[in-house]
């Protein structure tokens, strides 16, 4: 029969190894996908992410993926104490990680609007075209700061001063993005540190095991 402080650390380890994999798949997969043209639908979604720290997300799960076949020599020493450990603070590098990781997009919230402001100066002309397309306004702040680019949307002057700025449903679709994401993130700090508990419960049984070993010796040498 499987012992629950084992299978705890087992069942913890594998969800550690997916929380990489899938930052691993996820952050490859976006920055494949800023390398695409923007369409009117996606060019919000491309222009966060393309301010997203994708490489360190990748870095991260690969880290995690490391951490993980680090904890596969304490499942073939069952009474091995030291890969547990190696293991368990591997685990805390890549909460801490993770947390700041998750930190960075919340924080970046509280300046979302400067933030935007920033990356809308960024982009050419069609890329804000787009995006008036896409929120149906004219400008970032309003249709003169900074000026809006005419097209189907704000097709001139007195069209566009009639309709706001896109820096409201830009910011509220940027808000809700990173919300996700910044959620995401923080859920896979309290895997690890799941698996952080579980290790350290291990630890803590391999050692009473190992201590009544060394009694269970004591007594037989004590018989004889």
């Amino acid at each position: 029969m499987v012992n629950s402080v084992v299978a705890s650390y087992v069942v913890a380890d594998i969800l550690f190894l997916g929380t990489g994999i899938m930052l691993i798949s996820a952050a490859a997969v976006w920055q494949k996908a800023t390398l695409a043209e923007p369409t009117m639908e996606s060019v919000a979604r491309l222009l966060l992410l393309k301010d997203a720290p994708l490489m360190a997300v990748i870095v991260n799960g690969a880290v995690v993926v490391f951490a993980f076949l680090v904890s596969l020599p304490a499942f073939a020493r069952p009474t091995s104490r030291a890969w547990l450990k190696a293991h368990g603070w591997l685990a805390v590098m890549c909460a801490l990680l993770t947390l700041a990781l998750g930190l960075r997009e919340w924080i970046s919230t509280l300046t979302t609007r400067a933030n935007l402001g920033t990356i809308w100066g960024q982009q050419s002309p069609q890329t804000q075209s787009l995006l008036q397309q896409k929120f149906n306004c004219c400008g970032y702040m309003n249709s003169t700061s900074p000026m809006y680019v005419m097209d189907s949307v704000c097709t001139g002057d007195i069209v566009a001063a009639l309709k706001e700025g896109c820096v409201s449903p830009f910011a509220t679709y940027a808000e809700k993005t990173i919300n996700l994401l910044f959620t995401a993130l923080f859920g896979i700090v309290g895997l690890d540190f799941t698996l952080i508990l579980c290790a350290a419960m291990l630890i803590r049984y391999r050692k009473e095991q190992l201590r009544y070993r060394l009694i269970d010796q004591k007594w037989g040498t004590s018989n004889i």
